[in-house]
């Protein structure tokens, strides 16, 4: 499985309308290699979606190149041969049945007879689906119907599987489960799998992570990797006066604090006990202090200086 499954080099999209032009991909950069669980990170208008349109051949770039196994995005027809692509809205006819979506799929991939009942059987048994194959859709879970739209993609068993916001609207727990499935086959099967979401839990089980905000490619890594670029333990402080808390906490510990969006955030070696004395110094101004390891959402705020949530709302580059 060595080598690249997709190679992206300055790719960019600029859309363009009554507003003017917004850039939804501004010069982005990276490799997947083949066999990676790989998540696209980043709150809404970061450009995930921007650049999974650009990979499933539904949108031509502005500019730059991408590859998916040495075939170039501008021949669609040879790309698509590799994709298995399942999309954030529902694309199951949900009064037919979990076999017949499968069964119309596969004739639009010139499936037909006994080999495509096989691989429908084969199918819906990798995924536990096998019982439900006379279900009507609308009567499934979510997480089963998201399991049926994986059984569709991967129907034709291609390569490579796309997903965009795969587990949206299902629980932890089926969010769980789902990327369970994808690790299998990528373990069983050696299938890339790249996935774009805004799950900080779904992207933690990644095997490497590109995170994406206002159409730029910040940062690209595995979770633990990614984490590195924060140094310490994470504080978080609410306080009375958020600026001159700031000021004072720099002249005393000679550290500086961050504000975002109201509150103080440090990054130091050895949280618990930093905790300890800016309590023991400033606890008529702190209202409420914790502290913990790194996680993603700290890595993005390291990288932007915007907590990922509130970037979802600011008006972002692109859809």
């Amino acid at each position: 499985m060595a080598g690249e499954a997709i190679d992206i080099q300055q790719l960019r999209h600029v859309y363009t309308g009554r507003g003017g032009e917004r850039v939804a991909l501004d010069n982005v950069t990276f490799a997947v290699q083949r066999g990676e669980v790989f998540g696209l990170l980043g709150p809404n208008g970061g450009g995930k979606t921007t650049l999974f349109k650009i990979l499933s051949t539904l949108l031509a770039p502005t500019a730059g190149r991408a590859t998916i196994f040495d075939d170039a995005i501008s021949n669609p027809a040879a790309v698509r041969r590799h994709l298995g692509v399942v999309f954030q809205h529902p694309s199951l006819d949900s009064k037919l049945t979990v076999g017949e979506n499968l069964l119309h799929h596969g004739h639009l991939y010139g499936l037909r007879g006994a080999d495509l009942s096989q691989r429908i059987g084969a199918v819906l048994q990798r995924l536990g689906l096998a019982e439900r194959i006379a279900d009507r859709v609308e009567t499934l879970s979510g997480g089963l119907q998201r399991r049926t739209e994986l059984a569709k993609a991967l129907l034709h068993r291609p390569p490579l599987l796309l997903l965009d916001e795969p587990s949206t609207g299902l629980d932890p727990g089926a969010r769980r489960d789902f990327i369970q499935y994808l690790q299998q086959l990528r373990t069983n099967d050696g299938v890339t799998v790249v996935l774009t979401t805004h799950y900080m839990d779904e992207a933690e089980r990644c095997d490497r992570i590109a995170i994406l905000h206002r159409g730029k490619l910040v940062s690209v890594g595995t979770p633990a990797e990614l984490k590195t670029h924060v140094g310490g333990d994470v504080v978080v402080i609410q306080a009375v006066d958020p600026p001159g808390l700031r000021e004072k906490i720099r002249s005393r510990f000679a550290c500086d604090a961050t504000i975002v969006d109201g509150t103080l955030r440090i990054e130091r070696a050895r949280g618990h006990e930093f905790v300890r004395d800016l309590v023991d110094a400033f606890s008529a101004e702190i209202t409420l202090v914790t502290y913990g390891k790194p996680t993603l959402e700290d890595v993005f705020v390291h990288l932007t200086g915007h907590r990922f949530w509130a970037a979802e709302g600011n008006g972002g580059a692109a859809p």
